[in-house]
């Protein structure tokens, strides 16, 4: 489905308000304070770019980087946090942590932190907003094109000299673009900007400097054509099992198929059932319930050239 930013906006920002106010004795006041926080920060997201000020900010190191606000040592502390484009907001139930944690960030340069007069999540709660303070915001809400790109370029390069492989836009986007997001924008990023990181990313990749490219994610393809091709697989695996051995190899459409089905509560209801081409050139997993001849499956990953020869 195409992504809409309005309607991500609307459905993410009207999930967030809920939790953060739903608990409230005063909910309508809450609901005043989410709002308020909205036209500060921005709308709310569900995950950050890599690249995002409040990632990287805190580390203080050009070797380090971590993947969620728990595990950057600047927010001890955090605790019922909702994520907007700017900061986020979190509740720890002691005002001390809640003073710790400001006096903390406000360390940090380009970083502020403040306590909020009123409750969230809870009315036992000490909120706190933590904020990148250069982070600006385009028209459209998003995070100014020519700082998210200046960012995200300096974050991949980073890591150029000790790479191994070039990830492609599809396995780096939600790292780039942030969540929700569609396949080239995100409530962080518009179409301009996610645009022009893609064509970077993919000059980079074709450069050599990472090594060579590594497909894994197939999010390019329709999700009609991913569960085509995870149960193209898992079917013929079902078809060459002799029903005794666990693992097998077979052959489809002239490829070399190693399979691995087990009776996860041995009783012939259900079947796991993994099927691998190469050295993960494309895998995928999936469950076969005989009644209902009804077969389950998760995303496949694996090349896409590969991918698409069991559509």
């Amino acid at each position: 489905m195409e992504f809409r930013s309005p309607a991500a906006a609307a459905a993410t920002n009207a999930r967030v308000c809920d939790y953060l106010t739903q608990n409230l004795t005063d909910s309508a006041k809450g609901r005043a304070v989410f709002e308020s926080l909205v036209a500060d920060l921005g709308n709310a997201v569900d995950s950050y770019p890599d690249w995002h000020p409040i990632m990287t900010l805190p580390l203080r190191s050009d070797d380090k980087v971590e993947y969620s606000l728990s595990q950057i040592d600047a927010y001890e502390g955090e605790d019922h946090t909702r994520l907007f484009v700017r900061g986020f907001v979190t509740c720890p139930y002691s005002s001390a942590t809640a003073d710790n944690l400001v006096a903390q960030v406000n360390t940090i340069p380009g970083l502020e932190a403040y306590r909020l007069d009123s409750p969230l999540y809870s009315d036992q709660a000490y909120p706190v907003v933590v904020q990148a303070v250069n982070v600006e915001l385009e028209a459209d809400g998003t995070i100014r094109s020519r700082d998210a790109l200046a960012w995200s370029v300096e974050h991949i390069v980073k890591y150029a000299r000790d790479a191994q492989v070039a990830e492609t836009w599809w396995n780096m986007r939600a790292s780039l673009l942030g969540e929700p997001n569609g396949s080239r924008s995100s409530l962080l990023v518009n179409q301009f900007t996610g645009g022009h990181m893609r064509k970077i990313l993919e000059a980079m990749n074709n450069s050599g400097m990472f090594g060579p490219i590594k497909e894994s994610s197939l999010e390019m393809l329709s999700e009609k054509k991913r569960k085509t091709i995870s149960e193209t697989l898992i079917r013929a695996a079902l078809n060459a099992w002799n029903e005794k051995d666990a693992k097998f190899v077979f052959e489809l459409r002239g490829e070399q198929c190693k399979a691995e089905i087990n009776d996860t509560w041995k009783d012939g209801v259900e079947l796991h059932i993994r099927v691998m081409i190469g050295d993960f050139d494309l895998y995928t997993s999936g469950f076969y319930y005989k009644k209902g001849d009804r077969v389950e499956t998760v995303n496949p990953k694996g090349k896409k050239a590969l991918a698409e020869k069991f559509i």
